[in-house]
């Protein structure tokens, strides 16, 4: 039985030994299945290499295309006109603080308006339009029109509402704005519709319902229902609702402007307030119709 023991210890040990040199012989081989050994040192070098560093950006141009001397002359033309718009809302701005007469801050307002529309036409015209020309001109709306307005609005009605009251309706313009303008800057271009009303727009009515205010023709303007007009003004700008561009509303039948022009003469804080709840009104009234035929297409 010793004997048989012994035997039968010595089979088992010795498969079991080759198994373990089998094993070590496995784990120590520096070779991969499918790699030879160029493909393993390319890898190695790959891994152990140094990071090579990025070549640091060149600075994008501000215009585009030939940089000839008479482009950058058009180039700093149509900037100047966004610059002045941006100043004189900041002029507008400080007329406001500084207690002056709010009709100074409106036609400041307009004559951002003027500006604004312009350098938006002479880019176009000149054919130095740009991405920087872009950036530009949302910021300069922003002041004119997001803010200055606003505190132009503020300075007419303080102390004849709420301040509290008066405080929110202006802030809303002013966050409004900033959404319209980002919206606007990201989304794709309708050459027919505005999505929401301008931000243009808007500062046009604010700027031209405070000279009505600060003058007889509309110096009884109940406070109330302007602050309501704002606060309309302000939810208008970041509603989806399509209201038409001015080239399509100048396209009208000439008939239909006699009436407006009639009001106007007659009673000009009523008219202007009837065309402005128009204005705000045709933007769901065209969703409708256009919601309605395409139903109907589909």
């Amino acid at each position: 039985m010793r004997a048989g023991g012994s035997f039968a210890r010595q089979m088992l040990l010795v498969p079991v030994g080759r198994l373990r040199k089998a094993d070590h012989s496995v784990a120590t081989s520096t070779a991969l299945p499918g790699l030879d050994p160029v493909e393993l040192r390319a890898i190695e070098q790959a891994a152990t290499a140094e990071p090579v560093e990025q070549p640091t950006p060149t600075t994008i141009p501000l215009l585009p295309g030939e940089r000839t001397l008479d482009r950058r002359i058009k180039f700093a033309l149509v900037q100047a006109c966004t610059l002045s718009s941006l100043l004189l809302g900041m002029t507008a701005i400080f007329l406001a603080v500084t207690q002056q007469n709010p009709m100074y801050g409106a036609l400041c307002l307009l004559a951002c308006i003027t500006f604004d529309g312009l350098d938006g036409a002479l880019a176009r015209k000149f054919g130095v339009a740009s991405p920087f020309g872009v950036q530009m001109d949302s910021l300069g709306d922003m002041t004119s029109f997001g803010v200055a307005a606003p505190v132009v609005v503020f300075a007419t009605l303080q102390g004849s509402v709420p301040t509290p009251v008066l405080i929110v309706a202006c802030a809303m313009v002013a966050c409004c704005a900033a959404v319209r303008l980002a919206r606007f800057n990201v989304s794709p271009k309708d050459g027919r519709f505005f999505c929401g009303v301008p931000t243009t727009m808007a500062a046009t009515v604010l700027a031209v319902t405070v000279l009505l205010k600060t003058t007889t023709l509309g110096s009884a303007l109940p406070a109330g229902a302007m602050v309501f007009g704002v606060v309309l003004l302000a939810i208008a700008m970041v509603s989806s609702f399509p209201y038409a561009k001015l080239a399509k509303v100048v396209k009208l039948p000439p008939t239909l402007f006699l009436l407006p022009l009639v009001g106007l003469v007659w009673n000009t804080q009523v008219t202007f307030g009837l065309l402005v709840l128009v204005y705000l009104l045709s933007g769901p009234v065209i969703w409708a119709r256009q919601r309605r035929t395409a139903a109907r297409i589909a």
